[in-house]
């Protein structure tokens, strides 16, 4: 195995929230006091600074900065970690800094100082613009404060992201039309449209609140595709959509298996070297991570966890991928999943264009069934 780095992404996760959401299995704390910002930043320093050999002189390319609710940090201290990240790394001139946002701890000043401090591309949560599914959802905003954010982002930032939730409970189908033609009234970059799912450990998997059945949340489906193609934006990612050319960066270079570096409590990194690939897991715990707590876990990426991973993101991708890239990425050669291709090719689940590989609409829709071919 001899692998070229590829394109390195800073991911940072800040891991409080004013109140912990029901559907929500991130790591993310109900906040109880003062948030211990300034030595958090200098926990995430400090973790840059022992991490340095492993990533040295590789410049990068997009920054990160999610939760949690990262809109809870002072500009000030958005400005001084973003000042030592350029300071210790080779940030790219023109490096994509994303933050998301919650509508909730809203204000125009602190945006507008957020981009001052170099954050160029926001991203907020709004799940719903529906007073009544927002509290369903245990959202900390109303749908003015969700309005007032979208309008504040849209006006001060480069480039705007926005969240929305749809198969919500109780939700009709009229109500997302109007959720999305809300969202589009502000002519976001990028919007993410995420089906509601009861993940483990949630207190929604608890108490399951009433969800649209299969076939209502199918048609739902369909329409977020339907109403956004006519908008112009491209799907191009099985959740993702965008105005052409303005994709998320960030988010592109995981599903094209690119390398990140993951710090703060509870990140995850995916960093190549030459002769092997290695994930890595911070603890959950702040407090932990405050101590100086090693990391929880760490592997190395054996042959079956390449193939698997490699798919189980580039997959993702409307576009797919050319064959080259999985042995550039993955430092296997293409005979190594060239029978599982042809299976899921067999099965219509997969297309090939020339070099490029790529899902089919079926393939899109059952992604789940696709990747299992190459789980073996």
């Amino acid at each position: 195995m001899r692998l070229a780095p590829p394109p390195l992404s800073l991911y940072v996760h800040f891991p409080w929230c004013l109140r912990k959401c029901p559907y929500c299995d991130f790591n993310s704390h109900a906040v109880r006091g003062e948030i211990p910002e300034a030595a958090y930043i200098d926990a995430l320093i400090g973790e840059v600074e022992r991490t340095l050999p492993e990533i040295w002189g590789r410049p990068v390319a997009t920054i990160f900065i999610g939760g949690g609710t990262p809109s809870l940090l002072t500009p000030e201290g958005v400005d001084r970690f973003l000042t030592a990240m350029r300071t210790l790394l080779p940030v790219r001139p023109w490096a994509e800094v994303t933050l998301e946002a919650n509508p909730g701890v809203f204000e125009v000043a602190r945006f507008r100082a957020y981009k001052a401090a170099g954050v160029n591309r926001l991203s907020i949560g709004i799940q719903s613009f529906d007073d009544r599914h927002l509290h369903a959802l245990g959202r900390i905003h109303d749908s003015r404060a969700a309005r007032a954010a979208a309008e504040a982002g849209r006006e001060i930032f480069e480039q705007l992201n926005l969240d929305l939730m749809y198969a919500l409970p109780g939700q009709t189908l009229p109500e997302l039309e109007v959720d999305l033609a809300t969202a589009l009234d502000f002519a976001p970059s990028h919007l993410s449209c995420y089906h509601l799912t009861l993940e483990p450990n949630t207190a929604f998997a608890a108490a399951p609140p009433p969800l649209p059945d299969d076939d209502l949340a199918a048609a739902m489906q369909d329409r977020v595709e339907e109403v956004l193609a006519d908008a112009g934006y491209d799907h191009y990612e099985t959740s993702a959509f965008a105005r052409p050319g303005q994709a998320c960066r960030h988010n592109l270079n995981y599903w094209q298996f690119g390398d990140y570096l993951g710090i703060g409590a509870g990140a995850h990194s995916k960093l190549s070297f030459p002769d092997r690939v290695i994930r890595r897991a911070n603890r959950k715990s702040p407090r932990e991570y405050l101590a100086g707590s090693a990391p929880a876990d760490e592997r190395l990426l054996g042959i079956d966890d390449l193939r698997f991973e490699f798919m189980m993101n580039t997959l993702r991708l409307t576009a797919g991928f050319e064959s080259g890239l999985f042995t550039e990425r993955t430092g296997l050669g293409w005979e190594t999943v060239l029978a599982d291709v042809g299976q899921a090719e067999s099965r219509g689940l997969l297309e090939r264009q020339g070099l490029t590989v790529l899902p089919t609409a079926l393939g899109r829709r059952y992604l789940n069934d696709l990747l299992e071919i190459f789980l073996t």
